[in-house]
C-alpha cells in the first residue's frame, strides 16, 4: 500500500517481505549531494532509517531537511572521514542514540524511533582532483587519504555497530571500474604489484597500505611516472584499487564470522555519473548511479560477499 510521496516518488513505509523494518538503520558517507544524496533517498523510499553524513553541517542539514519535508526517516550527522576523531564523535553518537531508543523509547530527533544497530553502510565519500584528460598527481596523498583510508577506517569504526541478524549486514564500497587489476585500458603494468594484489590467499592490509605508500613516496621524488602505475586519473585509480582490494580482503575475514554474526561487503561502480565530481559531463544520472548501492544493500539472504558490480552485473576485479 502506498503511504505517501516524497519528492514526487510513491514510498511504502517497507517493502512486503523484505528483511528489514524501520528499525533498520542505513549510514551513508558524503551524500549531502549527487550519488550519496540519492543512495539515501532510495534507502529511505524503502522504509528504513538512513543516516545522511556530510563533512560540511550546513549542507548536510539542508540535504536531509529536503528528504525530511518528503515524510522520509532520514537523519543528519557531521562526519569527515579522513577525520578519526570525527569518525570516533559519529561512532559514539550512534551508540548514545542507540542506548537512548532502547532504553527510553523516546524520539530525539525528527522521525526517528526505537534505532537498533546499524544494518547497512555505504561508503560513498570519495574525491578525484583531475578532469578531462589531466593526471596531475598533486593531490594524490589527499585523494588516497580520503578514497581508500577513509573508507577503510569507516568500516573498522562500524563494524562493532552492526547488529547480528540472519539476513547479515551489509557494507557497500562506491568505486569505480578505473580501479580495475584487470582492466584493459587502465591496468597497472607493474607484474609483481599486481600479482600481489591478484592473490586473494596472501593479500593482507600490510600488502596494500605499502602499494599505496610506494606510489606515494614515487609521487614526492617526481619517479611515479615509470612506476607503472594506471595512466588514467593515477591517483583516482589506484586508490579505488586499494578500496575494491580491501573489500575482497575483508569478505575473506568476514567469512570466519559465525552464523548470525555474517557482514557482506560487495563494491561497485556507478559509472560516469552527472555530478560535481566529473563535471557535470557524465551520462548517467544519480538515480541510475544510485541503484545497485541500493539494490548491494537491500539484497535477500543470497549472501553475496567480495564481489564488484556494475549495472546489478557481476564485474572482474
Amino acid at each position: 500500500m502506498v503511504l505517501g510521496t516524497s519528492m514526487g516518488v510513491p514510498f511504502i513505509a517497507v517493502w512486503p517481505g523484505s528483511w528489514w523494518t524501520s528499525e533498520t538503520i542505513a549510514v551513508v558517507t558524503g551524500a549531502n549531494r549527487g550519488i550519496g544524496f540519492e543512495i539515501v533517498h532510495q534507502l529511505a523510499l524503502h522504509g528504513l532509517t538512513v543516516v545522511l553524513t556530510s563533512r560540511d553541517t550546513g549542507v548536510g542539514e539542508e540535504a536531509a531537511k529536503v528528504l525530511q519535508e518528503g515524510g522520509l526517516n532520514v537523519v543528519f550527522h557531521q562526519l569527515d572521514i579522513v577525520d578519526p576523531s570525527s569518525i570516533e564523535a559519529f561512532t559514539e553518537w550512534i551508540k548514545q542514540k542507540l542506548w537512548w531508543y532502547r532504553y527510553t523509547g523516546t524520539a530525539c530527533f525528527h522521525r526517528l524511533r526505537k534505532m537498533k544497530k546499524d544494518r547497512s553502510t555505504i561508503n560513498n565519500a570519495g574525491v578525484n582532483y583531475n578532469a578531462g584528460s589531466e593526471n596531475s598527481v598533486e593531490n594524490a596523498e589527499k585523494v588516497i587519504a580520503t578514497n581508500y583510508y577513509g573508507t577503510k577506517n569507516m568500516i573498522k569504526a562500524m563494524i562493532p555497530l552492526m547488529r547480528p541478524s540472519d539476513a547479515g549486514a551489509r557494507i557497500v564500497n562506491v568505486s569505480s571500474k578505473l580501479g580495475r587489476l584487470s582492466g584493459r585500458r587502465n591496468r597497472i603494468e607493474n607484474d609483481e604489484v599486481r600479482k600481489k594484489l591478484e592473490d586473494d590467499e596472501a593479500l593482507s592490509e600490510e600488502i596494500i597500505d605499502q602499494i599505496m605508500d610506494t606510489f606515494l613516496e614515487q609521487v614526492k621524488d617526481g619517479s611515479w611516472t615509470d612506476g607503472g602505475w594506471p595512466q588514467v586519473f593515477t591517483d583516482y585509480s589506484l586508490s579505488k584499487l586499494a578500496v575494491n582490494a580491501y573489500t575482497r580482503l575483508m569478505a575473506r575475514i568476514f567469512s570466519e564470522r559465525p552464523e548470525g554474526e555474517k557482514i557482506y561487503i560487495n563494491c561497485y561502480c556507478p559509472g560516469w555519473v552527472k555530478t560535481a565530481m566529473t563535471g557535470w559531463a557524465g551520462h548517467v544520472s544519480p538515480e541510475d548511479g544510485a541503484d545497485t548501492a541500493v539494490w548491494l544493500a537491500l539484497l535477500p539472504e543470497q549472501f553475496i560477499t567480495g564481489k564488484f558490480f556494475s549495472e546489478r552485473r557481476e564485474i572482474h576485479f
